[in-house]
């Protein structure tokens, strides 16, 4: 999971960028450890026929939709022949639906165009970019119906796949995205995808600015992972209960008015 490829990012993306020079070593690396990328629909595709995954396959995926993701991961991704997927958060994006809300240099519609040419799947990734478990029933369907009708109108074709914003979700969310028409979405969980975590709740791992070569290497072979993410993973499941302590007490208040 990778968010903006910037020299310099603004301080809001800076932790979860990567270097435009990180980002082609990394390229480098999946291809000489014999990785083969596939998109987000591919994979759902695949195991949901019983179609078997090329040998060692694997998801590049981005978030948020910065400027950097064409200017910059574009070029090495074209240079290895990887695809790959981009969620966008269609407020975010620079053109008619742009809300102002984009943390840096966002994409704008032209450039999501051409990546979707070059072969990067284009997902969604909310409208505004909210705490999903957290809005209400109708604000949720407008993220998700308003993302998917503006990705619809922009590239004249439905996004099959979505991220949480943040990684977040619940059982009414995920529920809220199925019925929305999205056949698959991905988390975050800081680990490797399976089969048996649903097409709803596929994980990711991180790549952040502080990750060195030798850390991504060994990630992406699956080695050290819950080493590598042992922090991480004790503050996502700490948040989890303090958002949905919040989540109970707001539908008490609304219940109660």
């Amino acid at each position: 999971m990778y968010h903006a490829v910037a020299t310099d990012p603004n301080e809001a993306t800076r932790a979860l960028s990567v270097t435009p020079e990180a980002f082609a070593e990394q390229m480098a690396v999946l291809a000489e450890l014999g990785m083969n990328p596939v998109t987000t629909a591919g994979l759902a595709a695949c195991w949901r026929s019983g179609r078997p995954l090329p040998g060692r396959p694997l998801l590049i995926t981005f978030d948020d939709g910065y400027e950097g993701v064409h200017r910059h991961a574009l070029p090495s991704l074209a240079k290895h022949g990887f695809p790959a997927t981009l969620f966008v958060s269609t407020g975010w994006i620079r053109g008619p639906y742009d809300t102002g809300g984009g943390l840096d240099t966002m994409l704008d519609w032209d450039q999501v165009r051409e990546l979707a040419a070059a072969g990067v799947e284009i997902g969604g990734h909310s409208h505004s970019h909210p705490q999903l478990d957290q809005v209400s029933d109708a604000t949720l369907r407008f993220e998700l119906v308003h993302c998917k009708e503006i990705v619809a109108d922009r590239l004249g074709a439905l996004p099959a796949s979505f991220a949480y914003p943040y990684g977040y979700s619940s059982r009414r969310v995920r529920q809220a995205v199925r019925e929305t028409g999205y056949a698959q979405a991905l988390a975050v969980g800081n680990d490797l995808a399976r089969h048996a975590q649903g097409p709803y709740a596929l994980r990711r791992v991180t790549v952040r600015r502080g990750t060195d070569i030798a850390e991504f290497e060994r990630v992406v072979q699956g080695r050290a992972i819950t080493r590598t993410f042992a922090r991480d993973r004790v503050l996502t499941k700490g948040y989890a209960l303090v958002r949905r302590a919040r989540q109970a007490r707001r539908l008490v208040s609304c219940r109660a008015a």
